[in-house]
């Protein structure tokens, strides 16, 4: 596992490739990736090719926001998006944070059985611009600190 501080440049067109299959051909909009401050991008690595991600970034009321993430196809099944949370989870904590926040849609149930494995809490729903369902999960990253 790679943690890289900011926009990964030097991955940015694998990390694509998984996102438009994982996300039905969209890809991110490099300005939305650059504007995001504080971004942590923890990338998989295999043989020099990029099989998995999770991106993130601060919230305005400190909690750290999991924003995005995927694996490659062909390397699903495997555990990948778990060590990738758990990668994650570890930066975060030595950041400082103590609380990490999601958001999962129904459609995508094999991360929201990922989210509550690792001790991730459903703690609201919302239906979002585009009339999406969604459920936010949060998890706290130290022991005796409440939701």
């Amino acid at each position: 596992m790679m943690a890289i501080e900011g926009v990964p440049y030097a991955w940015l067109h694998q990390l694509q490739e998984i996102y438009a299959h994982v996300f039905s051909g969209d890809h991110i909009p490099l300005e939305k990736l650059a504007s995001k401050e504080g971004l942590l991008c923890m990338l998989a690595v295999e043989n020099n090719e990029l099989i998995g991600f999770k991106l993130g970034y601060p919230h305005l009321d400190g909690v750290f926001y999991s924003w995005l993430g995927g694996v490659r196809d062909t390397k699903r099944g495997q555990g990948i998006a778990s060590q990738l949370m758990i990668a994650q989870h570890k930066h975060m904590k030595a950041l400082g944070f103590q609380k990490v926040r999601t958001y999962g849609r129904n459609t995508y149930k094999a991360m929201l059985i990922v989210n509550l494995k690792h001790g991730f809490d459903i703690v609201s729903t919302f239906t979002d611009a585009q009339g999406r369902h969604k459920i936010i999960f949060e998890k706290l990253l130290v022991e005796g600190v409440s939701q």
